[in-house]
């Protein structure tokens, strides 16, 4: 072979390698950035839609807060017993019951022209409203219970307005499809639990509860000013008289009834449903635990924002395994493999108890500390008005996201 032809292969050679090289790099940048030119995070386009409904559960999880602050409040500040604050708890969860209305109602009664946008806008209002309230004229029970079913109220509706856009974006694609968009819901919410978990411990040491609850009251701006954000068609002025007249109404709201009727009653519905009712209605033991392990174990408010902030990790790390692992298998495994592990660590509170009861109070507490910091989270399966229903029946207290 002629040596310049020898040349021309070693350089085709490099050429190729190059370009192989070129076109490994851009496959793995496409793991980051799709083809339509956004970011991707679990699989999905980081769309202006998607980032809406991503940011809205992100601000669900950084809700989070308030919890330590709000759990203090009613044992610290209020003098209020267990009971008491499971009555509380439970009084909060009752707009979780009713979601189904709220989306009839984004559906049939638009507000200046969106159905969406304006819902959202209202509920993040809705949502610094009540914690604002927290934060300044509330000091009784009557009050915190209400100001606390106004904030749960605004985490409802939103909830509802965010899960109706990922629905529809889920409709006719595959499980693996589904899963990821689920997973940036989850992922997105557990994100803003550990972006809270640390501080709602160590601001409540620091600073008292009423600050706490005055840096909450400005999370839910952000759910209001995501709503620009939802690619949404405003209604012209005819299909916004037609949408909010008498008669209109009515028919939409039986023909979401029926359509609600009908999907229940199928057993492949109908018996998760069940399944979901009787597993949240069961009896929770937080209000009770809460008051065990603050005066018996003499936890602080920042231990326990640290045991938070494991959790969290913890529940941002099941998202990853289901989305890159467990998308594709049958959700049937999925659930009896679960609900196993979930059964065996509930068992841990068990072990607390034995361990106060057999040892010293000192040695006790180093010991439950140990094993609390060791504990994972559970998989939490969520069928919005059943399992609000099991929750509020077994007295325990829906988590503040």
């Amino acid at each position: 072979v002629p040596r310049y032809q020898v040349g021309c292969t070693k350089a085709d050679t490099s050429k190729r390698y190059l370009e192989g090289w070129h076109k490994k790099q851009s496959s793995t940048d496409d793991v980051r950035k799709s083809k339509s030119g956004y970011f991707t995070a679990f699989g999905v386009d980081l769309s202006p839609d998607n980032m809406a409904v991503a940011i809205v559960y992100f601000v669900q999880g950084v809700l989070g807060l308030a919890r330590l602050a709000v759990s203090f409040y009613l044992k610290d500040d209020l003098h209020l017993d267990p009971a008491e604050t499971a009555v509380i708890s439970g009084f909060s969860s009752l707009p979780w019951l009713i979601k189904p209305i709220y989306g009839f109602i984004s559906d049939s009664i638009p507000l200046y022209g969106y159905r969406r946008r304006s819902y959202l806008i209202l509920s993040g209002f809705l949502g610094t409203l009540s914690w604002s309230l927290m934060a300044t004229v509330v000091n009784s029970k009557y009050g915190a219970g209400f100001s606390i079913l106004l904030g749960s109220l605004s985490v409802a509706f939103s909830d509802v307005v965010v899960d109706s856009m990922v629905v529809e974006r889920a409709r006719g694609e595959s499980q693996s499809t589904s899963g990821s968009l689920q997973s940036l819901c989850w992922g997105s919410s557990a994100f803003g639990g550990i972006v809270s978990a640390y501080f709602s411990g160590s601001l409540v040491d620091a600073y008292g509860v009423r600050f706490v609850f005055g840096i909450t009251a400005f999370l839910p701006l952000m759910t209001s000013a995501v709503a620009v954000l939802v690619n949404e068609h405003r209604l012209t002025p005819g299909e916004h008289a037609m949408s909010v007249s008498g008669s209109g109404f009515i028919e939409s709201s039986i023909q979401h009834i029926k359509q609600l009727w009908t999907s229940v009653k199928q057993p492949n519905i109908f018996l998760p449903t069940l399944f979901i009712f009787l597993w949240q209605a069961t009896p929770h033991s937080e209000s009770a635990m809460f008051f065990f392990i603050t005066n018996k174990l003499g936890f602080t408010p920042g231990f326990l924002g640290r045991v938070k902030l494991v959790t969290s990790i913890a529940s941002l790390l099941g998202v990853g395994i289901y989305n890159y692992f467990l998308k594709a298998v049958h959700l049937r495994k999925i659930f009896l493999v679960t609900t196993i592990i979930g059964s065996a660590l509930g068992m841990t509170q068990v072990f607390i108890l034995l361990l106060f009861q057999c040892s010293g109070s000192y040695f006790a507490s180093f010991q439950v500390k140990t094993l609390v910091c060791c504990m994972s989270s559970r998989f939490f399966l969520s069928l919005g008005l059943i399992g609000s229903l099991g929750s509020v029946m077994s007295g325990s207290p829906l988590e503040i996201r």
